[in-house]
């Protein structure tokens, strides 16, 4: 049957739906829009198809009542002359054609069906595809404002580590002039202790001799020298 056999996945179909769901709509657009435009191809050929299955049907339903009320007038009219054998055989043949009739319509009911399926699906593809035309562009500057911004989005990280490096650093240099400040002062500490230190020598020498003369003088005294 063709494509009369996806009736229900193309008329279900929602494109809105479709392109929301997708991750790159931008390129999910034009394939989309490759598929409705054979699919509508494929319609209106065969389309033409099935309308003329339809015409043909309609023909043959009209020709054959036509028969069936040609036979039913002339067995009547052989009844009327006594001529029941000759009104037996024409009731004979207008129920082949009453039966052929039962047939026609079926094909005929079938073949509007299908046409009135056509006629929807083309209508439905053609929607669908005006509806991605008139999304398309405007898709697809989305989709490049949002590619433009998550460029930014990843320059602004960057300098956002930069920046962290440049803090660490900054750290480093004062952690380093702290540590210089601390054995600077440790220097200057010794060598002031130093001076002290050295200062306190230079007069406890001078007492440790003044002692020492005491001591001479009184020892010398003693011995009566």
């Amino acid at each position: 049957m063709g494509i009369i056999s996806r009736f229900t996945d193309i008329m279900k179909s929602n494109i809105n739906a479709l392109l929301d769901k997708c991750e790159d709509p931008a390129k999910m657009i034009d394939q989309t829009l490759r598929d409705l435009r054979e699919d509508l191809a494929e319609v209106k050929k065969e389309t033409a198809n099935i309308i003329a299955d339809a015409k043909s049907a309609n023909r043959q339903v009209k020709e054959c009542e036509e028969e069936i009320t040609k036979y039913t007038t002339a067995a009547q009219n052989a009844l009327k002359a006594g001529n029941e054998d000759d009104a037996r055989t024409l009731i004979a043949k207008k129920q082949q054609y009453e039966s052929n009739l039962a047939s026609y319509k079926k094909t005929q009911e079938l073949t509007h069906a299908n046409a009135d399926k056509m006629r929807q699906m083309h209508d439905k593809l053609v929607n669908d595809i005006e509806t991605l035309e008139a999304r398309r562009d405007a898709i697809k500057a989305t989709v490049a404002s949002a590619k433009a911004q998550e460029h930014i989005n990843k320059i602004v990280s960057g300098g956002d580590k930069a920046k962290s490096s440049m803090e660490s650093f900054e750290r480093y240099e004062k952690k380093a002039e702290k540590m210089l400040d601390a054995a600077t002062a440790e220097a200057e500490l010794n060598a002031y202790t130093s001076a002290a230190s050295n200062l306190a020598d230079k007069y406890t020498s001078n007492g440790n001799d003044a002692s020492v003369d005491d001591e001479l003088a009184a020892m010398k005294a003693k011995l009566g020298l």
